[in-house]
């Protein structure tokens, strides 16, 4: 009798420690699968991201691929001005995430409280574009106060434009445009058509643009910078998905992206 009690107690001692384990294993198994499944079931539908015009090749292939990790999500992409974008938000315009070019635009945008918590994710600096046959013979800054040479820039309240002017101030320069363009790829068509000698954009315009311009580097001690906030907006009708877009932009994936169009990390 005594030597069945003991092995019926060692039994039960090892189901129960079997069962621990079992529970432990079971636990732990399903937890992330589950979470996992809860986190990745919570981006669905669609999402119209407003992001400035020189977000344009590197947004749009962030958009692609976001929607192949996300089968079924639709990301609408619409670009133009910071300055217009943040307008368009501040009015009410229907959308889930802003990527400015300009940390003023998001500041107006978060002022109205369009948005909350902006993480700047991309820099980017100015750059000369000529046409390839450099017909106003461009060679730096300076030659851009020649009254000979046709220039364009973008208007004052553009990121773009706001940058150029900064440009021009460090370089101590006066230079009048003979156009004043509402975004910088307007700024880059006129260059590329052959209606201006040059065009004050950023250097990844000069990169996405490849043959059909031709660069010309601002010296760094007079360049300009710019800095990209993005933000999920908080009339957002998919801000679950808003949110994983953003978070998707700040990823090392999206580094890799912003880095491969020639912007640099903040």
């Amino acid at each position: 009798m005594r030597r069945t009690a003991t092995v019926a107690v060692v039994a039960l001692a090892a189901l129960g420690l079997a069962g621990c384990g079992s529970d432990d294993a079971g636990s732990g198994g399903s937890t992330s699968p589950s979470g996992s499944a809860s986190a990745s079931s919570d981006v669905t539908g669609q999402i119209t991201v407003l992001a400035a015009a020189s977000l344009t090749e590197s947004f749009t292939t962030l958009g692609k691929q976001f929607e192949a990790a996300h089968p079924g999500v639709k990301v609408t992409l619409s670009f133009g001005a910071s300055s217009a974008l943040a307008t368009q938000v501040t009015s009410g315009a229907p959308a889930d995430v802003f990527a400015s070019a300009s940390t003023k635009n998001m500041d107006t945008v978060v002022a109205a409280g369009a948005a909350t918590d902006p993480k700047t994710f991309a820099e980017n600096v100015m750059e000369i574009a000529v046409p390839p046959s450099n017909p106003g013979k461009v060679t730096g800054v300076d030659d851009l106060a020649r009254a000979d040479v046709k220039t364009a820039l973008c208007q004052e309240q553009v990121p773009c434009g706001a940058t150029a002017a900064k440009v021009f101030e460090n370089a101590e320069l006066t230079v009048e445009p003979v156009t004043l363009e509402p975004d910088v790829k307007s700024v880059l068509s006129k260059v590329t058509l052959g209606e201006v000698d040059a065009g004050v954009v950023y250097v990844t315009d000069v990169k996405a643009a490849g043959a059909d311009v031709e660069g010309i580097e601002i010296p760094t001690d007079v360049n300009a910078s710019t800095s990209y906030p993005i933000a999920a907006l908080s009339e957002s009708e998919n801000a679950a998905t808003a949110a994983a877009f953003v978070d998707y932009v700040l990823s090392a994936d999206g580094a890799k992206v912003l880095a491969a169009a020639g912007f640099r990390q903040p």
